[in-house]
Order: structure tokens, then sequence, then C-alpha cells
């Protein structure tokens, strides 16, 4: 009677939160909504004189938007390097003064801000970086900022970047322990995500793929870092790897500029902008951005932008979601549409996925195929990730971008099950399996192992899907059929690698991406190109208008609560509802975890 009482009780105050939430969440809208103001006309104050941009990396970066009403809009690493383009034409945009990230970021995330801060430069404009340390061991959070033309070291940090580390995680002795069978296939050796349930360390083949990708993202990140401070190579190696260092050490070796305290860093950069305004970058963004369509003549480029596993069917329009996916259905369609737009010349793709779907990346490979077919030219950008799945529909394309340090290839196919028969027998529940037709019905239940029969039919139909992949490969990259078998064993290879394989056609951004494109499309020099998104994105308000059919005015109000996700209350909210819609681990190329 007791546990009854706890949980009725659980189950009111539960209820109470409910109703208690949205009405918080709607008397915060007045609140909001002069926050947001104040930014707007801080922003707008600021035209009439000088402008310092304020990049804060310690937030983390998706690589592409995502806008949730709950979520608000996460900062991307493409909205911050376009951002920064069109702040190069901006004659009141002085300079750039950025808060580092002091514990590790992805590696390719680095390299590309890197890109952006060094043509920023080019245009005469100045970058000062201040780190409240560089905390972490990973050499990432500094090569982002290496291309300052100041860093700033707070006095009591420490100078800690030493390496590139991964961690890898393997619960075979886990399922030893409790009986369950993982019962995997995979083409070939190299292929090893599924290592993760089936061994306790790793193979030799393993072991091999993860230290040639960590050496190859090292090896890179310390030549661009070299060429940024004006270190020799050799001698940068010596003093990362003998670190870490104290903040005044780290000045004597040249690895930082200046010591001081964030407001110091700040009103250096002031002094250089004559007095300027600091806006956030965010802020001005907002202010820059102009609502475009798809009318008016001229050449457009389509930009389409897919991150995270790669699905079947249609996207996630739930505007309270933070997920992130790439489906099929709503993916080959957007291609359609930019391959039948007259006015579109070329379509950039831009790729951050650990794969996902072999069925759902051929669907996409083929809409590229028939954009191609309909004269357009398709160009690749890769992000952190464009392997498996995500390198199957790359593929295809006419030419193809990733940075030095992005993961790519892992071509390969592996699938299975884990048997829990002898896990359930161990609380007492039993699930009896029953089927009518042929021996394969039940060949995925998992309360039973593949008989040898299902096994064999299993491992066929993963040959073809093989056999499918290194073909299109092949056909994609025009290269021998041998060749890539031999690059075709499920391994995992940084863009530098992929480059000398033949993978990628050349290292750099999204912006030498749609560079190349207009080369490819022969646009005329003195034309006026346009890059349009495809699909046209949509705000919080015309996601909740879709979603719920509301009003407009009732989605403006509720739009206005994004503000709130920023406090540590709605954001444990957020994190424990996240966690209630997770799906079980699928099975894709594997994603490093980077030591901090």
């Amino acid at each position: 009677m007791k546990q009854f009482f706890l949980t009725m009780a659980g189950v009111f105050a539960a209820f109470f939160l409910m109703l208690m939430i949205p009405i918080m969440l709607l008397v915060a809208v007045g609140l909001f909504a002069t926050g947001s103001q104040k930014a707007v006309t801080t922003a707008a104050k600021s035209k009439a004189g000088h402008i310092v941009l304020r990049v804060d990396l310690r937030v983390p970066m998706l690589d592409q938007s995502r806008n949730s009403i709950l979520g608000g809009a996460r900062p991307s690493l493409v909205g911050l390097v376009e951002t920064l383009q069109r702040a190069e034409k901006d004659k009141r945009v002085k300079g750039l003064f950025i808060r580092a990230n002091s514990f590790g970021m992805p590696p390719a995330q680095a390299e590309e801000l890197r890109d952006a801060l060094k043509s920023f430069r080019d245009t005469g404009r100045f970058v000062i970086a201040h780190a409240q340390g560089f905390e972490g061991t990973s050499v990432t959070s500094y090569l982002s900022v290496s291309a300052a033309d100041e860093i700033w070291l707070q006095k009591s940090a420490n100078f800690s970047a030493t390496g590139i580390g991964s961690q890898v995680e393997f619960f075979g002795g886990v399922m030893e322990k409790f009986k369950a069978k993982p019962e995997f296939e995979q083409f070939y050796e190299f292929k090893s995500a599924a290592n993760a349930y089936t061994k306790k360390t790793f193979t030799p083949a393993h072991r091999q793929s993860v230290m040639s990708y960590l050496g190859s993202i090292y090896d890179s990140a310390l030549g661009a870092i070299s060429e940024d401070r004006g270190i020799k190579d050799a001698d940068l190696r010596t003093l990362i790897e003998n670190g870490p260092y104290s903040a005044e050490e780290a000045v004597k070796n040249g690895l930082v500029d200046h010591l001081g305290q964030v407001i110091e860093a700040r009103e250096a950069a002031m002094e250089k902008a004559e007095n300027g305004a600091i806006v956030s970058i965010t802020d001005y963004a907002q202010q820059k951005a102009k609502l475009k369509t798809l009318a008016g003549k001229g050449p457009i480029i389509a930009l389409i932008e897919g991150q995270g596993e790669i699905v079947m069917g249609e996207s996630d329009n739930n505007p309270f979601s933070n997920s992130v996916s790439i489906a099929s259905d709503t993916m080959a369609r957007t291609i359609m549409q930019a391959a039948n737009a007259k006015n579109v010349k070329a379509i950039v793709l831009r790729i951050d996925s650990p794969g996902g779907s072999a069925i759902a990346s051929d669907q996409i490979w083929y809409a590229v195929e028939r954009a191609k077919k309909a004269g357009k030219i398709v160009v690749v950008s890769m992000g952190q990730l464009a392997a498996s799945g995500g390198y199957y529909y790359a593929a295809g394309a006419d030419y193809i971008f990733a940075q030095p340090t992005t993961l790519t290839g892992s071509i390969g196919v592996l699938g299975g099950k884990i048997v829990l028969d002898d896990t359930f027998d161990l609380v007492g529940y039993n699930v009896e399996p029953v089927a009518v037709g042929g021996e394969y019905t039940l060949a995925f239940s998992s309360v039973q192992s593949f008989t040898p029969t299902q096994r064999k039919a299993f491992r066929n139909a993963m040959a073809q899907t093989y056999e499918d992949f290194t073909s299109i490969v092949a056909q994609g990259r025009k290269m021998p059929l041998e060749t890539v078998l031999e690059l075709a064993k499920g391994r995992i290879w940084t863009g530098e690698q992929a480059k000398k394989n033949g993978l990628v056609d050349e290292l750099g951004g999204l912006r030498d991406a749609i560079k190349k494109a207009r080369e490819l499309a022969e646009i005329a020099d003195d034309a006026k190109v346009k890059i349009r998104r495809f699909p046209t994105p949509i705000s919080p308000v015309q996601q909740l208008k879709r979603y719920f059919g509301i009003s407009t005015e009732t989605a403006q109000a509720m739009a206005r609560i994004n503000a709130l996700m920023e406090t540590p209350q709605m954001k444990a909210l957020m994190k424990t509802s996240s966690k209630m819609q997770e799906k079980p681990v699928s099975l894709k190329a594997e994603v490093p975890v980077f030591a901090h």
C-alpha cells in the first residue's frame, strides 16, 4: 500500500509539472521579447560605427543549423562560416573577438573555422582570440584559433594541448556476463562498429585503423598550426609533446601571444576597432539575414545540407525535437527539386554523417544520378564525417571536397543481431517465437540464434549490398573495381588519406566546394551567383503552424520561449526528454569519441 501511494504521488507530481511548465514558459514570453529586442537594438545601433564580431566557440556546434521550439537555434559551423563570409564585405566590421574552446572540438570543425579565420584576416581585418586555458589535451581547440593575429591566455590557466586521443568502448565482457550472444556479419576486417559488442578489446585491424586516422589528424593539425604560428614543424611537435605548460611558459615558447583576463583581451579588440561596438555574431547574422526565394533571374547554386544518421522515410518535422537525421525520402525529393529548377546550375551537397541504412543511402545516390542526368553539376562538401552510407551517396558526385581531418570511407557492410534468450532466463522471462512460412521468417528473432541456413542467406544478402556499394564507388570515382576492393574493407580514412587514394578530389571546406561548383558549371566570372538552400529553411513559428495548425500570433508567442532553454532547469528537463526518445544503437561507421 505504501508503494501504491508513493507511485500515485509521483504520477500527480509529474502531472502538476506538465501543467506548470507551459504556464511558466508563457509567463516568460514577455521577458524573452524584451531581451530579444535589446539584442536587435544593440546590433542596429552599431550601424553608424565600427563593429567587432564576438564568436563563442565554447558552445558545442552542429555542422548545420537545426531550429526547434524548445531547443532554440543551435549554433552551426556552416552558419558561422557563411556569416563570416558576409562580414568580409561589410565595411563596418573591423575585426573578430573569439572566446576559444578550452576542452577540444571535432577536428574537421576546427579546420573549417581556421580556414574561415584566414579568409577573414586576408581582407585586412583582425582576429583576437582569448582562451581561459587550453585545458583539454586535444590540440583541436588550439587549431581552431591558431590563425588569429593574437592569442590571449588567462594567466591562471594552463596550456595542456599535447596530442589527439580517442576512447573506444567494448561491451564484449558485458555481453558474456549477461549471457547475451552478438551474432554479426561484416565485410570486411576494418568494418569495426560491431566490435563494440563482440570483442573485449581491439582486433589488430581495428587498432591499426584507429591509430592510422589519429596519426593523420595529428599530423594535419600540427602542419596547420606550424604555418599559423611560424614555428617549424619539428620544433612545434617537440613543444606540443613536451607539455603541459603554465601560461607564462606558453608565452615564452611562442604558443600564445599575451597573458590577460578576457576583459583585457576584449578591450584590446575594441581599441583596434577604434572603440567600436562588440556585437554577437548571432545578433549580426539575424540583422543581416534576408529572406530569399527562387524568384528572379540569374544563376543559382543550390545548397542541400544533410547531417546525422541516414534513415528511410521523411524528416522529423517535430518542432520540439533536437534530433538530426538524413531521411531518404526528404533528401531525394529535395535533390530532385533542385535538379528540376531551371535557374539552378549546380548543387552542393554538405554531408556530415556516419552513414546508416544501405537502402536509404542508395535512394539518395540515385537522386544524385538523376540530378546529373538533368544537367546539374553536383559537388560534395564533407564535414566531420561522411562515412559508410554518407560516402555511398557522395561517391556519385562530380567532385568531392573533404577537410584533411574529415573521417570518410568505411566502404563496407555490417549487420546482425544480439540474441537475448539466455539473458531473459536470468530473470525468469520467457519469449516463445512462432511463425508460419519459410525458415528465414524468424531469422531476426532476438531469442534464437541464426540457423546455418539463415546465416548463409543473411550473409549472401549482405554480400550483394557490398557488391553494389563497391561498384557504385568504382563507377563514381572512375576507378578500377580491383583498386576499390583494396580500399573497401570497411576502413575509415581521413580526408588527407582519402585524397591520396582517390576517394576525394581536393582538400577544402564549404566555400571551396561552392567555388568549384561555379567553375564546373561554367558560370561567367561577372555573373552574380545566388546561393539558395533547398528546401527553404522554416522558422520555429512556421514549424509550429505546420505541426499544430495554430495561428501566427500563437506561434510567435510560443517561439519566444527559445531563450528559456539556456537556463539550467530547462536544459535538465530537455536532457531527460531526449533520453526518453533515444533510439536503439544502429550499425554504421564507427564514430570516434575524441578524448579531451
